[in-house]
């Protein structure tokens, strides 16, 4: 089970066990879906404080799409190469200049919204984007990509034929699951027939990544027309006409893509973002567990074997180190959001020691030997033994702690493979000779401070 899903099981079973709680009412609608997703991570009591803080973009932008979604808004995100048109695209589908063009190289160095029409009951909103190959590159790039992941629909913009790099970044927008259409401004540049061929080859090259039918021509700013008037006298005089917008055919097909899919595309974004949230969440919620049970397990690994070494009494020693075993995999189990009572730590240590016991029997019989000397000798080979008997103690505690934490991780369960392959896993992935000698040399350390 990955942590992920083991980590949404322990959500669903921390609610179910609340009776008090009424069940909500099933959601109606995608929308209405969607939105309970976001609500429910924005509100989970299960994600630490600490977590939180450091997900705080992420967690202001479930309160924006929440937002977006009561608003019955719809983002069209405008990507494309340096000057290949799109602020001046984006004016011409709006119908007036809202977004700033230039003849300078990348004049967009930012993201900018602009409110465009309604479709479908939504309100279309155009997002124009920084150049994705921006010479100061890596920053803006990331940008671009995060506003698509925000985005509902995408309109990518080229100038001809598709380059390599735009083919790689096309690629990546694709994994964000959002419809893409693909427009091929400045097609007044061209003529007809060489229109075509490029339309074609742009649907070879996106096969997989934009339908076919959503590969349009378009001109944003198509070039001045040169007009010759001849006045009374029957002179000519040429001058240039300002022609207008060729986006007529793309606004039909945004627009009918929003009409239909809207509402479908809007839950869809807020959806997959929340899914990935709480998988960013899971991960992380993981990784921390994972370096406290790290520090939780050095600590009793120390404790232990300063312990184990500075007992006298012969067997007394063991007693005591099964306790702190005990303690070990009780804190662990609070840790991993699954506490264990005595019982089943009891139990859950027999199992691991068994196991340990088939495969290390020798190291244990060391112990034993060791724990007799320091009796017999009345305490006068401590210095002796202490140091290898602590070490080992601390080696077996790396051992306890780590099946645990494999059983707690794998939601109190050994999964398929059963008890026996897991430690064998464990003691295996460990170098015993490296924890024994550094345990000695810590413990060692330790003995000789003056209290």
């Amino acid at each position: 089970m990955s942590d992920a899903t083991s980590w949404l099981e322990r959500v669903r079973q921390w609610f179910a066990r609340d009776t008090s709680m009424a069940p909500p009412p099933p959601p109606t609608s995608a929308v209405d879906r969607a939105s309970s997703a976001l609500r429910d991570l924005l509100q989970d009591p299960l994600i630490p404080a600490v977590l939180r803080t450091e997900l705080a973009d992420d967690f202001n932008r479930i309160e924006a799409l929440l937002d977006k979604l009561a608003r019955d808004e719809l983002h069209v995100a405008v990507f494309g190469r340096v000057s290949v048109g799109k602020s001046a695209l984006a004016n011409a589908l709006l119908g007036h200049a809202a977004f700033e063009t230039g003849v300078l190289h990348g004049t967009t160095t930012k993201a900018n919204q602009q409110r465009w029409t309604e479709a479908g009951g939504s309100g279309l909103h155009l997002i124009d984007t920084p150049g994705i190959n921006e010479l100061d590159g890596e920053s803006r790039e990331r940008l671009a990509f995060e506003v698509a992941e925000i985005s509902d629909l995408v309109i990518f913009v080229v100038d001809g034929d598709m380059t390599q790099s735009e083919r790689d970044a096309l690629a990546i927008l694709a994994k964000t699951e959002r419809p893409i259409v693909l427009a091929l401004n400045k097609s007044d540049r061209y003529t007809s027939e060489e229109t075509e061929r490029l339309l074609r080859r742009l649907r070879e090259h996106t096969v997989g990544c934009v339908h076919a039918d959503n590969v349009i021509a378009c001109a944003a700013q198509p070039a001045d027309r040169r007009v010759i008037d001849v006045d009374a006298h029957g002179r000519e005089h040429e001058r240039c006409e300002a022609r207008p917008a060729e986006v007529a055919e793309l606004r039909a097909r945004l627009l009918a893509v929003c009409e239909r899919e809207g509402k479908t595309l809007s839950a869809l974004n807020a959806s997959l973002f929340a899914g990935r949230l709480s998988d960013q969440v899971a991960r992380r919620l993981a990784e921390t567990r994972r370096e406290i049970a790290d520090r939780l397990i050095g600590h009793y690994c120390l404790a232990k074997g300063i312990a184990v070494a500075l007992n006298p009494i012969p067997v007394a020693d063991l007693l005591a180190a099964a306790a702190l075993d005990a303690a070990l995999v009780m804190h662990l189990g609070k840790v991993y959001g699954l506490p264990l009572t005595r019982r089943e730590a009891g139990q859950l240590i027999a199992t691991i020691c068994a196991q340990l016991a088939a495969l290390m029997g020798a190291i244990w019989g060391v112990h034993l030997v060791a724990s007799a000397l320091k009796g017999a000798s009345a305490g006068l080979s401590t210095v002796m033994t202490a140091g290898a008997q602590g070490a080992l103690a601390w080696y077996a505690t790396q051992l306890v702690g780590r099946a645990a934490e494999r059983y707690l991780v794998a939601g109190k369960s050994w999964g398929e493979q059963g008890p026996k392959r897991v430690v064998q896993d464990i003691v295996a992935s460990l170098d015993r000779d490296s924890i024994l000698r550094e345990a000695r040399e810590e413990i060692l350390a330790r003995l000789r401070k003056p209290s």
